[in-house]
């Protein structure tokens, strides 16, 4: 009932500060299995992916006010599809993992998006964990490889000397913890769409992963702001 009750103010539009405490709520509530099978309907699963900016491919990221609404958003969809089935198999069907990857797309070049970028490559790694199809989705149709390939270089700022060969600078500073976050999630999503990758076809893919190789290179001379971080990086 109570999840309902928040789906409901959810779907109208409410002020920011509400909708933020709105999904804070449904984000722990949604830690509980129990209480997901109202909430799983593919009615509600749209109204969090509206709010998190899933919903429209041409909608650019320009309004900051609205940014802590999408990554909240995104949590709840992060505890949602963890916990339920239902879910998992709704998110193919409403093309999740190809709106993550748009909105992935939106989050270059852009400053205060760290936040979006972290959470959104969390979801895809488990979409990719959690259903076969949907990693197969990502590699095959997404361009998944390009696109977290991507993520992961924007997050280490990889400097390129030559084609495969990234900067070394021995004088870098460590990189922040949103920086290391973004990274380590952006890998484990990578692990995951590269999984039955061992036989690469074309000159695509083989260029794909030569470009991956260089920056996986690089991340690995890479340090985090803690001792910690930079063991979960590597």
């Amino acid at each position: 009932k109570l999840c309902e009750g928040i789906l409901n103010i959810l779907e109208k539009d409410t002020k920011t500060s509400c909708q933020v405490a709105c999904l804070e709520a449904l984000r722990i509530l949604s830690r509980d299995k129990k209480v997901l099978v109202p909430v799983t309907t593919k009615k509600n699963m749209q109204i969090l992916m509206k709010l998190a900016k899933l919903d429209t491919v041409e909608d650019p990221l320009e309004r900051v006010s609205e940014f802590p609404v999408i990554v909240e958003a995104l949590k709840c969809l992060c505890n949602i599809i963890f916990n339920s089935s239902a879910a998992q198999k709704l998110s193919l069907e409403l093309n999740l993992a190809a709106m993550l990857c748009n909105l992935l797309q939106k989050c270059k070049d852009r400053q205060l998006v760290d936040d979006i970028k972290c959470f959104d490559l969390r979801l895809l790694f488990l979409l990719s964990l959690l259903h076969t199809d949907i990693r197969a989705q990502l590699r095959q149709e997404l361009q998944g490889v390009q696109v977290l390939t991507q993520a992961l270089e924007s997050s280490l700022s990889v400097r390129w000397t030559e084609e495969y060969m990234a900067a070394e600078d021995r004088d870098r500073l460590p990189l922040s913890l949103q920086e290391t976050d973004c990274a380590i999630e952006a890998l484990k999503a990578l692990f995951n769409v590269t999984l039955d990758s061992w036989n690469v076809h074309s000159k695509n893919e083989s260029h794909q992963f030569r470009y991956m190789t260089a920056i996986l290179r690089h991340c690995l001379l890479t340090t985090g702001p803690t001792e910690e971080k930079t063991e979960e990086l590597h």
